[in-house]
């Protein structure tokens, strides 16, 4: 197994700070990856296989300089956290944004980092609504990060995460300190991409937070752009699409592995519109 290469991913997120484990190390790590590394799921689209090996998530989300979905995205975070030597593991969560009418499976991934006494709760993987910096395991207090509001609620054994919208606290999802290993991702992974029925199977996403406080979102032809500069548009070229992913959310696109040819985005696009 190739090692990991901390060197490359901080290059990767344009982190030139101090590599201690710190609060302030863990924030600026935070805010770096997920204003650099954007959420994306196009390898489900593509009927590509997700890996989750060390050696995969390097290649494409630091040399091929892809994102990914929450597998990928935390997977990697973590194992940057843990290099640089915090106390770092992964939880998994029900996601509840939709509000389900039944208990949904644990198809999330995040993270619970220790500092001193303290816990956080770091994701740089859920899309649109992800935290940009990591908020303290306590209930009940609004934590203010650089692209919105959050809140813990105590559930008994499980936390539920809130973002305030228009003034209301939205649930995001469930989820206990129960540790995960890599067996248990797999599995949910594996769920994920290739059940018939999974959203991340029936519509494009990706999400890119700005460093001004802004947002870029995609879902499927449907671009928005929050902050200083509001910008909604459809993109009827799928050409036009393609070319947005790059320029907007910075997916590297010529890899030999991990890259995405026009003619393959606009085949599986077409058949996204086919089945809609």
């Amino acid at each position: 197994m190739m090692p990991f290469d901390l060197h490359a991913y901080l290059a990767r997120i344009g982190f030139t700070g101090a590599t201690r484990p710190s609060l302030t190390t863990l924030s600026q790590l935070h805010q770096a990856h997920v204003c650099t590394i954007p959420f994306e799921n196009l390898d489900v689209i593509l009927d590509r296989p997700i890996h989750l090996e060390t050696e995969a998530i390097q290649e494409k989300l630091v040399v091929a300089r892809r994102g990914g979905y929450c597998y990928e995205q935390n997977a990697l975070f973590l194992l940057a956290l843990q290099q640089i030597g915090f106390d770092a593991r992964g939880l998994a969560a029900r996601v509840v944004i939709a509000q389900p009418p039944s208990v949904p499976p644990r198809t999330h991934m995040l993270l619970l980092v220790q500092l001193d006494e303290t816990f956080w709760i770091a994701d740089v993987g859920f899309g649109g609504p992800t935290l940009s910096a990591p908020i303290r395991l306590q209930a009940d207090r609004t934590q203010t990060t650089p692209h919105g509001d959050y809140q813990l609620q105590s559930l008994g054994e499980e936390w539920l995460l809130c973002q305030r919208r228009d003034g209301e606290w939205q649930p995001l999802y469930r989820f206990d300190l129960v540790t995960q290993y890599s067996s248990d991702y797999l599995m949910a992974n594996h769920f994920v991409s290739t059940w018939p029925h999974s959203h991340f199977r029936h519509h494009l996403l990706a999400a890119r937070y700005l460093p001004d406080g802004g947002q870029l979102s995609l879902e499927n032809r449907r671009f928005s752009r929050y902050g200083a500069q509001p910008e909604r548009r459809t993109l009827d070229d799928l050409r036009a699409l393609y070319q947005l992913l790059q320029e907007e959310f910075r997916l590297g696109m010529k890899h030999t592995l991990y890259g995405v040819s026009e003619e393959e985005f606009i085949q599986a696009m077409t058949r996204l519109d086919r089945a809609q």
